[in-house]
């Protein structure tokens, strides 16, 4: 699992890079996403020790879910008071005349996605298969299944960052101090989940891989399964869901602290699902820096979790 991300990201960055075909493998990628979430969903049902502690789970992940958003938020104000007023980027769009709107809304998810109501069938499906129908003889059948859909999802992220190229001309026009915001990001997903770990004593290897998945539910939570079990992964996954209905709900809230608050709570989320919310409340010139974020997030969670996965 160190070196089979690396090497599926770079194949899929060569598909993407040699032409349009982000929307001729869309299909395959979601049909993997679905059989992960479902996958995941039966590992958590069959595991009679999971079913039986998914409160203490849940409120162990609520409360690492938070502390990322909040230390996230705190990283970014400090950027924005000390290195990079969002304020003057604003501005510098507004001013530069460019047909901002159009390039957010070119790369945004579509709104009404039927993978909306399909993510959480899977899982809700799944773990009911996995409660009632499946015993311990099939966890192996399960584990092939599992990791063949993240070799997929991986291949799908490294075609989507082909496809995505044009953000590095975005950054060239901001300026390169963008990307301080991706980082403050991850630091304070970092340091969040690192306290809440020692305050829940959950061991770090679980609490700060989950908050840097940074609400890249899916990668996250098929990683952590892969490496440390399916307890692990469900804490992957349930973190990171979390964080996005938490920007959701807390957004009209994080805009009154700063206009990066919502940026810095979305987080990877910027790139598809949180895009949308987020740009509502920032405006469409600093959608254009939420998008970046997120894309530059999406992209290094798949890396990151390796790296992490070595030192913990």
């Amino acid at each position: 699992m160190t070196w089979i991300p690396f090497l599926c990201l770079g194949t899929g960055l060569l598909i993407g890079i040699r032409g349009p075909v982000l929307k001729y493998v869309d299909g395959v990628i979601n049909t993997a996403l679905l059989l992960l979430l479902l996958t995941i969903g039966m590992n958590i049902g069959i595991n009679n020790s999971i079913m039986h502690n998914l409160g203490t789970i849940g409120i162990n992940c609520t409360i690492i879910a938070l502390s990322s958003i909040l230390f996230s938020v705190g990283f970014v104000l400090f950027v924005e008071k000390l290195i990079l007023p969002l304020e003057t980027l604003r501005e510098k769009l507004y001013i530069g005349d460019l047909d901002i709107e159009s390039k957010v809304q070119s790369d945004q998810a579509p709104q009404k996605s039927p993978l909306v109501f399909a993510m959480p069938i899977s899982i809700i499906l799944g773990v009911a298969l996995g409660y009632f129908l499946l015993s311990d003889a099939q966890v192996g059948l399960l584990d092939f299944t599992l990791a063949g859909s993240l070799i997929l999802l991986y291949i799908g992220v490294g075609i989507s960052l082909g496809h995505n190229r044009n953000v590095l001309g975005y950054i060239k026009l901001l300026g390169f101090k963008v990307i301080y915001i991706s980082i403050a990001i991850f630091l304070g997903s970092l340091i969040g989940g690192s306290l809440s770990g020692l305050i829940l004593h959950v061991p770090l290897s679980i609490s700060v891989m989950s908050a840097s998945g940074m609400s890249y539910y899916s990668i996250t939570g098929a990683f952590m399964t892969q490496v440390y079990g399916i307890e692990a992964g469900t804490y992957g996954f349930v973190v990171n869901v979390m964080r996005e209905f938490f920007t959701v709900l807390f957004l009209p809230l994080l805009i009154k602290v700063s206009k990066g608050s919502a940026i810095a709570s979305g987080a990877a989320g910027n790139m598809d699902t949180m895009l949308v919310p987020v740009t509502k409340f920032v405006g469409t010139e600093l959608g254009l820096v939420a998008l970046i974020t997120g894309v530059i997030l999406t992209f290094a969670v798949p890396f990151i979790l390796p790296i992490l996965y070595g030192i913990l």
